[in-house]
């Protein structure tokens, strides 16, 4: 499970074994998990995190969207 980048009490990284599905991000604090989709950014699913975090955790996607392409694209060599 490659991690990619921690900000405060969220991890964003994805698994290893998910290199046949679209790039994609997966963040968890705590219990609480959520995926968004990164070719557009768009949320997938969620558990755990309440609507005013998703939209947070949807900023920071955003903000890092090439940071997580970039490492998922060379992780799964596309």
């Amino acid at each position: 499970m490659p991690t990619i980048l921690i900000i405060g009490n969220y991890s964003f990284h994805f698994y290893s074994s998910e290199g046949l599905e679209p790039p994609h991000i997966h963040i968890r604090s705590g219990n609480a998990r959520a995926k968004f989709w990164l070719d557009p950014v768009i949320f997938a699913t969620s558990s755990g995190f309440r609507p005013y975090e998703l939209r947070k955790l949807e900023k920071i996607v955003k903000e890092h969207e090439q940071l997580f392409t970039e490492a998922w694209n060379e992780y799964f060599e596309t």
